[in-house]
This record gives C-alpha cells, structure tokens and sequence, in this order.
C-alpha cells in the first residue's frame, strides 16, 4: 500500500489528530478520526450492522476541504487508470 498524505486536521497543531490519505493502489480513502462516543455508535447501527472489520470514526467539519481534496486526488488517479 503506497499511502499518498493529504492532510492532518489544521486546528490540532499536527500531533495525533484525524487525518486523511488517499490510497491510489487499492482506491480508497483512508482517514484516522476519533472513535465514535456510544451514542453516535447506536445511531449508526440504526441504519445496519457494523462488521467487526469496520469502524465508526468522526472528523470535524472544518476537515471538509480535505476532505473534498482527497476525493478530488483519487478522481484523478481514476481517471488516469480509466484512461490508461
């Protein structure tokens, strides 16, 4: 897995905070957030199971721009492959 860094949360100061990369390998998005509180959890099971492979993580708002940066990168690795 080559992980391409987008960016840390910019309100955190850089030390153990959510971040965001994009993975052109296997296509994806990867983002480390802060685990969800029970609350949160039990309203996201409302909607289905979560496997015990999967997690609930939370970013704040202000990581929208990331975000949208690192889906804006893998549309364009995408791309490229499709193209290729």
């Amino acid at each position: 897995m080559a992980l391409h860094f987008i960016a840390k949360d910019p309100n955190t100061g850089g030390e153990n905070c959510p971040t965001v990369w994009v993975d052109h390998e296997r296509e994806r998005i990867v983002v480390q957030g802060w685990n969800s509180d029970a609350e949160t959890l039990t309203e996201c099971l409302a909607t289905g199971h979560i496997p015990d492979t999967e997690s609930v993580v939370e970013v704040p708002f202000r990581m929208v721009e990331v975000l949208r940066e690192a889906c804006d990168a893998a549309e364009r690795a995408h791309l490229r492959g499709a193209a290729g």
